[in-house]
């Protein structure tokens, strides 16, 4: 077992790797949780409050101390989520950014995988987060690789990437207290916790491989998804594009779409987005 602050979590085997869980209440039901990209097991359990049953929440891909795959892709991210879910036999899944991007990648290919989904703040769906045309997705070996990817989102994810590779903790959550809508010794004391999570992970590749990605092939698969999804946006956020969750409740058919105002789901709506989530998984399923 591992430390993560003042919980145990457990190593479990994964695809390529072992995976770290930590699980928390008893099921049925039970939820997996999945971190967006430099997130962590701690910034997904903001989401977990008011939600019944067994709450289960993985570090994947080099986050944590779970190992990376060999080759980034979300088709891998996949293969981890399906693994974890299988563990906790978890039928209801929420992802987070890069874990809502897994989870779209999962439920593609196996569209009756869970009772319930929630997807926080989408960041792409069949192309990677562009603003110039798709382009070749077979580039390099990596599918919706592009090597011409210079965006806002993608600086940000490099820059990190190179922080965390310097492996300064105070380095790492100043740069990340930067993107937060708050400020104050709360949200510095929850940055250094994930700095330091993030450099013990070596989540570089993951930081620098993943924005250059997209999550699908082609997003009308997740049409033959039948249970109920709750999308979570944010208006203003630039690496979460509003767009992206209207999109996903177009061609998901059961579906519905919350767009939040300014003001950070993590701080200003953590209560709503607690209470939002946690409904929606008690009457969906």
């Amino acid at each position: 077992m591992v430390a993560l602050g003042t919980a145990q979590t457990t190593l479990i085997s994964g695809p390529t790797g072992p995976l770290e869980i930590l699980s928390k209440g008893t099921g049925p039901p039970s939820t997996l949780f999945v971190h967006g990209l430099g997130g962590t097991i701690a910034s997904t359990r903001v989401f977990a409050g008011a939600t019944p049953g067994r709450r289960s929440f993985v570090h994947i891909a080099g986050h944590g101390a779970s190992s990376p795959p060999p080759q980034m892709t979300y088709t891998a991210l996949a293969d981890e989520v399906r693994v974890a879910a299988d563990y906790v036999d978890a039928d209801a899944a929420l992802g987070v950014s890069m874990g809502a991007g897994a989870v779209c990648n999962l439920v593609a290919e196996e569209p009756q995988r869970f009772k319930a989904i929630v997807l926080v703040l989408p960041a792409a769906l069949d192309t990677p987060r562009v603003s110039a045309p798709p382009v070749d997705r077979s580039t390099d070996g990596i599918p919706g690789h592009d090597p011409s990817l210079d965006n806002a989102a993608a600086q940000r994810f490099t820059r990190l990437a190179r922080l965390v590779e310097g492996a300064d903790v105070e380095e790492v959550a100043a740069y990340l207290a930067g993107f937060e809508s708050q400020s104050g010794d709360a949200v510095m004391a929850w940055c250094r916790a994930q700095a330091a999570q993030l450099i013990a992970g070596h989540a570089q590749r993951a930081l620098t491989q993943l924005p250059r990605q997209s999550p699908l092939a082609d997003v009308e698969a997740l049409r033959a998804v039948s249970c109920p999804v709750l999308v979570i946006a944010q208006e203003g956020d630039q690496v979460h594009p509003v767009s992206v969750a209207r999109r996903l409740g177009e061609v998901l058919p059961c579906s519905r779409v919350e767009v939040l105002p300014r003001g950070g789901i993590m701080w200003a709506h953590r209560d709503h987005v607690r209470a939002l989530v946690g409904d929606f998984l008690c009457d969906a399923r």
